[in-house]
């Protein structure tokens, strides 16, 4: 890489790792930047997902107040991912980048759909759980699971909006804060990119200089995320999810 080429994807980095803090789809920053940079699509996959693990790790430091009391589900639910972004990594070297083109901007449409309807939803599951006298699953039940099984499989084939996919499903089927919820994100987030990076590092090629780059810049944008995104309100970041997802789809469609 040329030194301005090295500064591009540092940059990138840091927009990366703040804003899978906030939401996800951090590889929306620094996929284009790699490919721009000369790296071949599967490599610049590969080194990216390698890149943004510390990032993550830093965003959930910073969310380690919201995370209290969530043990049980992190674990309940780190299993779930850790299987997802394992199949989601040996589908990235199995099938061509084409197979999941025409599907993914679907499925982060509906993820926004969701996102937006979420209160409303949660209002109408309540009442239904209301009128039939049960009660919820504290942990979403096997709906949730599923979502989130499908979700990190996604995650560990290419990521983009996997943030906008968990929040969707977890703020619908958990009965909690959003906050709270935006922090486990950032942990099943952890659990995929590393996973998949572990399985990259033996059976993929990786570019180290983008790597490191990409570390060094999402770490301090992970910390810097975790002070923007505590201090949201729920609408308005429910307003920056979709956004983002809006841009993730234009994106994906315009590759």
């Amino acid at each position: 890489m040329s030194i301005w080429e090295a500064l591009a994807v540092f940059a990138a980095g840091i927009g990366a790792g703040t804003i899978n803090v906030v939401v996800g789809s951090g590889t929306l920053f620094t996929f284009p930047v790699l490919l721009a940079a000369g790296l071949p699509p599967v490599t610049a996959n590969v080194s990216n997902t390698l890149g943004l693990i510390s990032g993550s790790v830093s965003g959930v430091v910073g969310y380690r107040r919201e995370l209290r009391g969530q043990r049980a589900r992190i674990l309940r639910f780190g299993l779930v991912a850790l299987a997802g972004g394992l199949a989601g990594a040996a589908l990235l070297l199995a099938l061509p980048s084409r197979a999941f083109d025409a599907i993914v901007p679907a499925l982060i449409a509906l993820a926004l759909v969701l996102v937006i309807l979420q209160p409303r939803l949660a209002r109408a599951l309540a009442r239904r759980h209301e009128r039939n006298g049960t009660a919820p699953h504290a942990d979403g039940g096997v709906a949730l699971l599923l979502g989130l099984l499908l979700a990190s499989t996604y995650g560990g084939y290419f990521g983009a909006a996997q943030g906008v996919m968990y929040l969707s499903l977890m703020g619908l089927l958990l009965d909690d804060d959003l906050q709270r919820i935006n922090g486990l994100k950032n942990v099943l987030g952890v659990v995929v990119n590393g996973v998949a990076a572990v399985f990259f590092v033996f059976v993929a090629e990786v570019n180290w200089e983008a790597v490191l780059l990409i570390a060094v810049g999402s770490t301090l944008g992970g910390q810097l995320g975790a002070k923007v995104a505590r201090r949201l309100s729920p609408t308005v970041l429910r307003g920056v999810i979709v956004t983002v997802g809006v841009v993730a789809i234009v994106q994906l469609l315009l590759r």
